[in-house]
């Protein structure tokens, strides 16, 4: 391995540790993906987790300043091809290799901007922030599935959007009290957190529900070497949404909803056993 080659392993690395430390679900989905399809999605995870973590995390500091620098920085890394950050060099590689659209990281660190101005949202700035901080993602990770095939891509984009977004709103029913308390933030739209009752919540569910079933035929028709991997990320957040489910608005408002990790096993092992027995 030369000198370039070794600091780009070790950048695509670094992003891979930086997974495995802040996400336990992703960490095992990606490890259902075809081998050669880890370190790029370890690349684009680790992007996302660090511009998470300006606006969710540094509350001491310029949180708009070091969105602005980070932004600044992703850009230039990916037009010279290079970056001594190695979150960003990784992501550059991942970008250049495989075609990612500038429009879609664009988009995502919009709504990064969206958490340090926004604390309440109504149907417009919501539906536009799903789509940049999940939707996005989503179609990142299937330019890397696609490796360069764009009618797969194109044919495969709708329901990658719609299981972003399922996943993304899960998310939210889960760390209601956490946005809330913490943050101040309401991501559903005309939901007040002090009035939030079965009506409302049943709603949301419903909404959630048909996004999940509208990706189903996306998830079919993935590469081999993705299907598994998205599958059991599937599989992961509708048990964490049917736990959510049965439990009443007022505990969901006072405490955050988990998966066991013995669980999140155990999906893991059943849907290798389906897809090895072809019975997905």
């Amino acid at each position: 391995m030369d000198a370039i080659s070794l600091y780009n392993q070790t950048t695509l690395e670094c992003s891979k540790l930086i997974t495995q430390r802040y996400s336990t679900s992703f960490t095992l989905g990606i490890k259902t993906l075809d081998k050669s399809l880890h370190l790029p999605i370890y690349g684009i995870y680790g992007f996302v987790r660090y511009a998470d973590e300006i606006v969710d995390t540094f509350h001491d500091q310029d949180k708009q300043a070091l969105l602005n620098r980070f932004k600044k920085d992703t850009y230039e890394a990916i037009d010279a091809k290079i970056s001594l950050n190695p979150v960003l060099h990784a992501f550059q590689l991942i970008v250049n290799k495989y075609q990612i659209e500038k429009d879609l990281i664009e988009a995502f660190l919009h709504s990064m901007e969206m958490d340090l101005n926004f604390k309440t949202y109504n149907d417009s700035k919501y539906h536009e922030y799903i789509y940049g901080s999940a939707e996005v993602v989503g179609l990142m990770c299937l330019r890397v599935f696609c490796e360069g095939n764009d009618a797969e891509y194109q044919r495969l984009k709708e329901p990658a959007c719609k299981l972003g977004a399922a996943f993304q709103k899960v998310n939210f029913l889960r760390d209601i009290k956490s946005d809330y308390e913490e943050r101040g933030r309401v991501y559903f739209p005309g939901v007040d957190f002090n009035q939030f009752n079965p009506s409302v919540k049943a709603l949301i569910e419903a909404d959630i529900q048909k996004d999940f079933d509208d990706s189903l035929v996306g998830i079919a028709g993935l590469p081999a070497g993705a299907k598994l991997g998205v599958k059991v990320a599937y599989l992961y957040y509708q048990k964490l949404f049917d736990k959510i489910k049965k439990l009443p608005p007022e505990t969901i408002t006072q405490q955050r909803v988990r998966i066991p990790n013995a669980k999140k096993l155990s999906l893991l092992f059943g849907s290798y056993l389906e897809n090895k027995l072809g019975l997905s």
